[in-house]
């Protein structure tokens, strides 16, 4: 059984969010394993977050960089929003020289207030 730490070990992944009508929106982004849970690292305000905050249900899925081409099973889990310092620090960590210039990008653009993290445990 593909657990989402499994899904993290993908150099990009699909999170899908849901609207308030049940409507999947899936994103492709970056995302890393940490311990039995993913985490993927985002703006504060973006939609998905708002999105979560309301349904924590998601699900995520190996892809290309587009979200056009997934590879392996869709897996069920449950989102929450978490510290974007440490979210960041394991981004950067994973994807190098280009993880550690958009984190740091992001945090003189946005402050230290302006990226959330994203903790995705297997829905139980």
């Amino acid at each position: 059984m593909t657990t989402v730490a499994d899904v993290a070990d993908a150099k990009y992944v699909l999170l899908t969010t849901f609207r308030k009508d049940g409507t999947p929106v899936a994103t492709p982004i970056w995302a890393v394993r940490d311990g039995a849970d993913l985490v993927v690292w985002t703006v504060a305000d973006s939609w998905k977050v708002k999105r979560l905050r309301r349904n924590p249900s998601v699900l995520v899925q190996a892809c290309d960089a587009r979200g056009k081409k997934t590879t392996g099973p869709e897996v069920a889990g449950t989102g929450e929003v978490v510290d974007g310092g440490e979210a960041g620090s394991k981004i950067a960590k994973k994807y190098g020289v280009l993880g550690w210039l958009t984190v740091t990008g992001s945090k003189l653009r946005r402050g230290a207030d302006g990226t959330v993290g994203i903790r995705v445990r297997d829905a139980a």
